[in-house]
């Protein structure tokens, strides 16, 4: 039979007169056993154990330090530190929670709750018509004036963080943003001014007048920016055309010039002519005062010694002779000679004694004349009733 063994045993018969399997040998006999599934499973179970944290076993070391490693990683997740010029912005599961200001603070482990720090208080800046190696570039600083010229304009905006939850969700690149606004804001404020007014007098206005727009449209975009303040530092002309309009601005300045000298001098010498006229003129009015007063006055002097002289003609005519002869003689030498005196007595003209009458100095007469002149007395002699 096919399941009897060499040793003429058959069916489930061995040799020996006992029970024996299929494979020719007994449960008690000395050959190889199938494996058992059950303890298969149980040292599976074992090893598992032994790998896993609180198992048995050479693996409970490394598995307790793992367990620790997780537990300090959980603990160290809760807790976070913003920094003085930071604000905190706790995100769970994404959404925004809670605004933490700068100290230590807790949250829920990662990857339950997140945070966010952004620097709220350093002021940050962006150059507009330069790039950051100071290279012009003029697809952004050409812009055309309200005049209809071409400005190469380059400026700087100082901005902060003013609200940091809508800096972080409202808008995606605030740098660009900035740029972008700031931008178009120049743009608008320069298309309505004068390159000159720009170059001289009008900049500050112009600064003013685009930090107002850019905050406007910041603010309607909730970008969460404080715009600080625009600084512009060039505004020139093309490189192309600088040198002719240079020579247009120089022109421009000596016509200035030559118009202010000329309203100087105009200053100066027409108010002297009319001081001069105006003195004139009063000069005029006095003397014709003067004048028109003597002569009334003297026609009332004459009415006057005509009335008297009506009423007495010889006093009057007497008196008229005596004040004549009063001003006529009253600042002269005289000499009297009596002539009804006794004849045998010689009369004596006393020259010495004349006091020299002044003569005023001549420009063409010379010392010798003049002395000559001064040394002789001058005299009048009343003749009395002499021709």
């Amino acid at each position: 039979m096919p399941w009897s063994n060499q040793n003429g045993g058959g069916g489930w018969q061995g040799g020996g007169g006992g029970n024996r399997g299929p494979w020719g040998q007994g449960p008690s006999g000395g050959g190889k056993q199938p494996p058992d599934l059950d303890e298969l499973i149980r040292r599976g179970q074992d090893k598992i154990r032994e790998i896993l944290p609180g198992g048995t076993g050479g693996m409970r070391g490394p598995g307790l330090i793992l367990g620790l490693i997780i537990v300090i990683l959980l603990a160290v997740s809760c807790f976070f530190r913003v920094d003085t010029d930071q604000q905190g912005l706790v995100l769970r599961f994404g959404e925004f929670v809670r605004i933490e200001q700068p100290g230590l603070h807790m949250k829920l482990p990662y990857p339950i709750e997140t945070v966010l720090t952004p620097t709220v208080t350093r002021i940050k800046n962006v150059d507009v018509g330069v790039s950051e190696g100071g290279t012009p570039v003029p697809a952004e600083s050409l812009m055309l004036t309200g005049d209809e010229n071409i400005a190469d304009i380059s400026f700087t905006v100082l901005w902060r963080i003013s609200d940091a939850k809508a800096y972080l969700f409202n808008i995606d690149n605030a740098d660009v943003a900035v740029k972008a606004v700031a931008e178009s804001a120049m743009r608008e404020v320069v298309g309505q001014s004068d390159i000159d007014i720009l170059q001289t007098t009008g900049r500050n206005d112009a600064q003013q007048k685009v930090r107002a727009l850019m905050q406007s449209a910041l603010d309607s975009y909730g970008a969460g920016v404080q715009v600080i303040e625009v600084q512009l530092k060039n505004v020139d002309p093309p490189s192309a055309v600088i040198d002719a309009f240079r020579d247009v601005q120089a022109a421009r300045t000596d016509q200035e010039r030559m118009q202010n000298e000329a309203t100087t001098y105009a200053n100066t010498v027409v108010p002297k002519a009319r001081g001069q006229a105006a003195q004139i003129t009063q000069a005029a009015e006095a003397y014709r005062e003067q004048i028109v007063a003597q002569a009334e006055g003297e026609a009332k002097r004459f009415v006057l010694i005509y009335d008297e002289y009506k009423k007495a003609k010889e006093v009057t005519r007497h008196r008229m002779y005596l004040e004549t002869m009063e001003d006529v003689l009253g600042g002269i030498n005289k000499v009297i000679v009596d002539k009804g005196g006794s004849s045998g007595v010689l009369p004596y003209l006393p020259l010495s004694g004349l006091k020299p009458i002044p003569v005023a100095p001549s420009v063409s007469s010379s010392p010798s004349s003049q002395s000559d002149s001064s040394s002789t007395p001058s005299a009048t002699t009343d003749t009395g009733d002499r021709p």
